[in-house]
């Protein structure tokens, strides 16, 4: 028998697809805006996991942080490297897991994205409600909770 959605279901449904349309259109916003600097969005992603970290980071708690593959964010590494903008250290808690770090391009070139975005985002902001905005982030952290692999697990002992 199918199950049929509740009303709030419904509701969120449309909120995770409209997410979905937001997160390409965001994409694509941010690779126009990064574009001229060599960036790409996700060049620009890992710069700003590392940046603000303020520390170099391993590939796998850059992907952690981020909600990302490993191995994409070892391909946007590697492609940082190549290009001059971050570099690859020793690591002294670990002899293969490498950090990343940016090197002087890496961090004047996040910094001017940083600067565009802040530019971009206080435009797109202006006469939205702060505690709207907070609202929406809550309830986007709840549904990003509920997607984890263990989510709606019944720890109960009833649960089976």
């Amino acid at each position: 028998m199918k199950q049929r959605r509740t009303p709030v279901g419904n509701a969120l449904t449309h909120l995770i697809l409209e997410t979905f349309r937001l997160n390409g259109a965001l994409l694509s916003f941010g690779d126009a805006l990064v574009r001229d600097l060599g960036l790409t969005s996700a060049r620009w992603q890992v710069l700003g996991a590392v940046a603000l970290a303020a520390r170099p980071l391993t590939v796998a708690q850059i992907a952690r942080r981020m909600g990302l593959s490993r191995q994409a964010v070892q391909r946007v590494a590697n492609d940082l490297e190549a290009e001059g903008l971050a570099e690859f250290t020793e690591n002294p808690d670990h002899k293969r897991a490498k950090l990343l770090a940016l090197t002087a391009q890496g961090r004047t070139a996040y910094a001017e994205a940083d600067a565009r975005q802040s530019a971009w985002v206080n435009a797109l902001g202006a006469g939205l409600d702060t505690r709207a905005v907070e609202d929406a982030v809550r309830l986007m952290r709840v549904i990003q909770d509920g997607c984890r692999p263990d989510a709606g697990a019944d720890d109960s002992p009833e649960g089976g």
